[in-house]
């Protein structure tokens, strides 16, 4: 279950930057991430599992922005007994 966790000290952009890269491994089966920046590269594994990353982030997008992403649906369950024909 998402707890949230890139909703505070997050932006909007810096969530959707997360999500895209936890797709892209999603998509390409990788469990690492990899970058450069000024001629240095770096390899790090992930440090949750991609589909909490995923999660994570539509419970961020959600409370940051509701109005474009949705908000938070509660699903809720009504039982019915069973028809008994006497």
């Amino acid at each position: 279950m998402a707890q949230g966790l890139f909703i505070v000290g997050f932006t909007i952009a810096e969530v959707l930057q997360i999500q895209a890269k936890a797709k892209e491994m999603l998509l390409e089966g990788k469990t690492l991430m990899q970058w450069g920046d000024g001629g240095s590269n770096a390899t790090r594994q992930f440090a949750m599992p991609v589909k909490e990353v995923l999660e994570e982030c539509a419970v961020a997008l959600r409370a940051l922005d509701p109005d474009t992403y949705g908000r938070r649906r509660r699903v809720s369950q009504s039982i019915v007994p069973p028809f008994i024909p006497l």
